[in-house]
């Protein structure tokens, strides 16, 4: 029992890391994908956008956004969505564990010494920047861009 246990979880785990793909969203989502054009449902397989698709097809394509901004343009409802990634950013620390008193420290101590220790050590903060913008117009794309 404690073995199916473990490998429900560790399977449970992998799949959660693994990024979606075009046709998972679409295999998930098949109400949406069958209401896209014969040109947009081409496009959306492939992973791929163009001008005047609606909301659904880009979420197909490229999946949700990390962020939405809504607002108006020329008496026009706008919205932008953002796209994000990250990257690790390695820093090392100096640090020291000096003790802050010795012979006993609190209620739970009872007089033990935890010691001195000096040491340097490596922190990975994971940083997050934008990878890819689009913008619609009255729900339909009208504009993208991605970074190189």
């Amino acid at each position: 029992m404690k073995k199916i246990v473990t490998s429900l979880m560790a399977g449970l785990c992998f799949s959660s890391c693994a990024p979606m793909t075009p046709q998972a969203r679409i295999d998930k989502n098949p109400e949406k994908f069958a209401a896209l054009s014969q040109k947009d449902k081409g496009l959306v397989q492939q992973g791929q956008i163009t001008r005047g698709m609606p909301l659904d097809a880009v979420m197909l394509a490229w999946g949700p956004p990390s962020r939405r901004f809504q607002g108006s343009k020329d008496s026009k409802k706008t919205e932008r969505w953002d796209y994000d990634d990250s990257r690790p950013v390695y820093i090392a620390h100096f640090y020291s564990d000096y003790p802050y008193h010795i012979g006993g420290y609190g209620p739970y101590d009872h007089g033990r010494f935890s010691g001195v220790g000096l040491g340097v050590g490596p922190e990975v903060t994971y940083v997050p920047y934008r990878v890819a913008s689009v913008w619609f117009i009255n729900d339909r794309l009208d504009s993208w861009e991605r970074a190189r």
